[in-house]
């Protein structure tokens, strides 16, 4: 849902010289198949290791209960990443110009994602510098 609203600020992003990569828990086999299913306009990187997540402080170890939960929705975390870690990301959005994270959104309740129109107006902000 997130990585959608993106998309619709992606031409905007690009026009101050920015562009969107996403970065995924996922194995690059699932990541490829999302990418060729929803046409998706922007990079899409797996960090099945979580090495990237742990590097910026933002992966967390679910406990067995949840693990247990998320089958019962039909996400099994070990066939999407190939891992047995039982890592994922807190969703966040890093705003990097030139090496430097200019703008941070990470947010722990994931269902609070950064609105659209807050990374345009930092993007904005940004470019303007």
């Amino acid at each position: 849902m997130q990585l959608g609203q993106l998309q619709k600020i992606a031409k905007d992003l690009q026009g101050l010289g920015f562009r969107i990569v996403a970065v995924s828990p996922d194995r690059p086999e699932k990541l490829k198949a999302s990418k060729d299913k929803n046409e998706l306009g922007y990079v899409l990187l797996s960090d099945s290791t979580m090495a990237a997540a742990k590097a910026f402080g933002i992966a967390f170890r679910l406990d067995d209960e949840a693990i247990e939960k998320y089958k019962t929705f039909g996400i099994d975390l070990e066939a999407a990443s190939g891992e047995k870690h039982h890592l994922l990301p807190v969703p966040s959005v890093f705003l990097v110009d030139d090496g430097v994270i200019e703008f941070t959104y990470v947010d722990p309740n994931y269902r609070r994602r950064v609105d659209p129109d807050v990374l345009l107006a930092a993007a904005r902000s940004v470019a303007n510098k």
